[in-house]
């Protein structure tokens, strides 16, 4: 990793439908292809898992974790994802649950916590979902948590 540039642990997530992509799990698969794109080294992905949804929706999801390497900073790569989420469809307005064509949130990254109005490092929810945190452990297993201490094997294993 290059002194200016910043490892990164997100979470990729669809249970929607894209036109001109396909199902959830193309979604993913596309929205890495993206991030390449747009100067993202993306170092490694999980295998995609299907998951309940969390609230009122009925469609199951796809979810993934990725580990990848930026210059951007944490809110600068933040306004990168969100215009990811966008392309794809995503609308940032009404019901917090409802289905979504993709949802990219960062976990964890290379510079330890973030707190800022916009974004909160770590996750404030990784630790309680297992959609997020096995996908994690499999890209970056010995990776710590600021917080808790512990690594994400370590949280994907024995839950919170």
């Amino acid at each position: 990793m290059e002194a200016s540039s910043h490892e990164y642990v997100i979470a990729l997530g669809s249970n929607m439908r894209v036109p001109r992509v396909g199902g959830p799990r193309r979604v993913l698969a596309a929205a890495i292809n993206v991030m390449a794109g747009k100067g993202v080294d993306v170092l490694e992905v999980s295998r995609i898992r299907s998951s309940l949804p969390v609230g009122p929706s009925y469609r199951r999801y796809a979810n993934a974790a990725a580990r990848v390497e930026t210059p951007h900073g944490p809110e600068q790569f933040l306004a990168l994802l969100q215009d990811i989420e966008t392309r794809f469809g995503r609308k940032r307005r009404g019901a917090r649950w409802r289905s979504r064509p993709l949802d990219l949130d960062i976990i964890l990254w290379s510079g330890g916590a973030w707190l800022s109005p916009e974004l909160t490092i770590p996750h404030p929810l990784f630790r309680i979902r297992d959609f997020v945190s096995r996908p994690a452990a499999e890209v970056a297993p010995h990776w710590r948590d600021p917080l808790s201490g512990l690594t994400l094997r370590q949280i994907s294993t024995r839950g919170f």
